[in-house]
């Protein structure tokens, strides 16, 4: 025997669920990041990093870490990770993402519009211009910008992107809570990775979170 379910019976389940996983912390499959290394990783290779003032702004310019460059036939770093990050994308011949769903990690929002996401650099460029990348060649540069391997790419929230801006964990974290583990574990493997170098309010932040994960 068929059971029919009425749709606003099934619309009200959908968000009850919906508000389960976030109440929960549970992050949803499909956001997609890279896993990060381990908070007792994290916690040592913060031990080991260089903690110095910031680098002065002076001659920094987003265009000098290339990004959204080609990665495999019409799509570009941009458009890659919205389709890893995203639920039933959809693109359109030039890699457009024409439909989908993507879920922000950092405020437990779901879209279904690709204009509403942004890629967020998890680490951001003058943050790493300010931490070291000022004394990059513009192949690294163009390297971190597009970092597929590394937790440094993710589709969330544009708004939540827009604010966080170049802020670092001394004064930016995500406002989902249970999501703060997750971002301290990757700010300090991206970090790491390439050799950049933290203040002493970034660190103390990042210590205070990864000695609770």
């Amino acid at each position: 025997m068929r059971t029919r379910i009425r749709r606003g019976v099934l619309a009200t389940l959908v968000a009850a669920c919906t508000t389960a996983v976030t109440l929960l912390g549970i992050t949803p499959a499909h956001a997609a990041l890279p896993t990060p290394i381990a908070a007792s990783t994290a916690r040592s290779y913060l031990s080991s990093m260089t903690v110095t003032t910031e680098h002065s702004r002076d001659g920094y310019d987003r265009d000098l870490f290339p990004h959204w460059i080609g990665i495999s036939g019409n799509c570009n770093t941009r458009e890659t990770i919205l389709k890893r990050d995203g639920s039933g994308v959809v693109t359109d011949s030039s890699c457009a993402a024409t439909s989908g769903s993507w879920y922000s990690p950092y405020d437990g929002a779901t879209w279904s519009a690709a204009s509403d996401v942004d890629i967020d650099h998890l680490v951001p460029l003058a943050e790493a211009w300010d931490s070291g990348a000022h004394n990059w060649s513009t192949s690294k540069r163009q390297d971190f910008a597009n970092d597929l391997t590394r937790p440094q790419l993710l589709a969330v929230t544009d708004n939540v992107n827009q604010s966080k801006g170049d802020q670092d964990p001394g004064t930016w974290w995500p406002s989902r809570t249970a999501y703060r583990c997750t971002y301290a574990r990757a700010w300090v493997q991206v970090k790491h990775h390439y050799g950049l170098t933290v203040d002493s309010t970034e660190k103390s932040a990042l210590s205070s979170v990864l000695n609770g994960c």
